[in-house]
C-alpha cells in the first residue's frame, strides 16, 4: 500500500519488506469493478443458474435492492475477459436488474481447479436437482482423476472401473452421500436429456435410471422415452433391469420394449407408522431397518401362532 503526498507516492515502512510473490498475492485478491459485457460463465459450470427456486428470488432481491455484496471469484479467460469460478447466480440476477459492473476478485486456476471449485461452491445446495447432482459429481470427479487420484473404484451393476476411489470417498463425505448413491448420481450422465428430464420430474427413479436404463444403446432410451410418454407409464425396477439384459443381448427392439412396459407391476403396499407409536414400542437406538426385522419376526410368531389354533381347531 502507498500513502501520497501531493504527487508524490510514498511506500509505507512495513511494505519494504515484502517480498514480490506477497505483493503479487495481495494484488490479485484486489476488488476490481469490471464491466457486465467482460463476465462469461463457466463453459463446464453443470448447474442451472435461472430456475426459479426461492433461494434465487431472495437473491434477486437482495442484488435489487443493495447490489452484489460479495465479489465474485473469476479467473482470466483466454480470448479475453473473465471466466465466472463462483458466482453465476450473482451474475445472472445482476443482469436481470440491469447492473452494468461487476465486482470481482481474480484468481489464477488450473483448468481442473477450476472445475473443483466450481462444483464445491455450490454443491452442497438443498434446492439441486438430480441432473445437477449428476453432472456436478461427474466433473469433481474427473477432475480429481487428472490430478492423479486413486482409480480402482469398481462402479455397480456391470463390473466396470469407476475411476477415483479416493476421490469419490472425499466427495461423499463432503456431500453427505453414501459411494454407491454418488455412482448413480454419475450413471444419468449416461441418460439421454428427455429421460434425465423424467428423473428430475420424479417420474423416472433413480435406481431403475442408474442401474439399468442409462446402460441401454440411445435407440433404445429414445423409443423407451417415447412409450413412457405415450402411454404414461415408467419402468420398475424389474422392467428396467430385464430391458438391459435384452439390450446386452442384441435383442431389445422396439416391440419388446412395448410388450415389456404393458406387463403389469406388482402392487406397492405402503404403511406410513405414527412417530409416537415407533418411539414407545421400539428402543431409540434401533434403525429402521432393525425396527423393519423386529415386525417381521412378530408377524411371522403371529402367523404360526395362528396357524396352531387352526390346526388344534379341526
Amino acid at each position: 500500500m502507498a500513502g501520497r503526498f501531493g504527487d508524490i507516492n510514498l511506500t509505507k515502512y512495513d511494505d519494504l519488506f515484502k517480498d514480490e510473490a506477497t505483493r503479487q498475492a495481495e494484488q490479485q485478491e484486489q476488488v476490481l469493478t469490471v464491466p457486465a459485457d467482460q463476465i462469461f460463465p463457466y463453459a463446464r459450470q453443470p448447474y442451472t443458474i435461472d430456475r426459479p427456486t426461492p433461494d434465487l428470488v431472495r437473491l434477486m432481491d437482495s442484488v435489487e435492492r443493495f447490489g452484489i455484496m460479495e465479489p465474485m471469484v473469476v479467473r482470466p479467460r483466454d480470448g479475453g475477459g473473465y471466466e465466472i469460478i463462483a458466482g453465476h447466480r450473482r451474475n445472472y440476477c445482476a443482469g436481470v436488474v440491469g447492473l452494468e459492473t461487476r465486482p470481482v476478485i481474480v484468481r489464477e486456476y488450473t483448468d481442473e481447479e477450476a472445475d473443483i471449485l466450481v462444483v464445491d461452491f455450490n454443491i452442497n445446495r438443498e434446492d439441486l436437482m438430480p441432473s445437477e447432482k449428476a453432472k456436478a459429481y461427474k466433473l469433481w470427479l474427473d477432475a480429481h482423476k487428472q490430478q492423479g487420484a486413486r482409480t480402482d473404484l469398481t462402479s455397480l451393476q456391470n463390473g466396470e472401473k469407476l475411476r477415483g476411489k479416493f476421490s469419490v470417498q472425499l466427495l461423499s463425505e463432503q456431500v453427505n452421500e453414501n459411494v454407491t448413491t454418488i455412482q448413480r448420481y454419475v450413471r444419468l450422465t449416461k441418460l439421454i436429456p428427455v429421460l434425465l428430464e423424467q428423473v428430475d420430474s420424479g417420474k423416472l427413479k433413480l435406481v431403475p435410471a442408474a442401474d439399468y436404463i442409462s446402460h441401454l444403446a440411445e435407440k433404445e432410451q429414445t423409443y423407451l422415452a417415447l412409450v413412457m410418454e405415450r402411454d404414461e407409464v415408467s419402468p420398475s425396477v424389474g422392467q428396467a433391469k430385464r430391458m438391459k439384459e435384452l439390450s446386452t443381448e442384441g435383442k431389445l427392439e422396439d416391440n419388446i420394449i412395448d410388450l415389456l412396459m404393458r406387463e403389469e407391476k406388482p402392487l406397492e403396499h405402503k404403511i406410513t407408522l405414527d412417530g409416537k407409536w415407533v418411539q414407545k414400542r421400539f428402543p431409540k437406538h434401533m434403525t429402521p431397518q432393525q425396527i423393519k426385522e423386529r415386525i417381521n419376526k412378530a408377524l411371522d410368531l403371529l402367523e404360526r401362532s395362528e396357524r396352531r389354533k387352526q390346526e388344534q381347531s379341526r
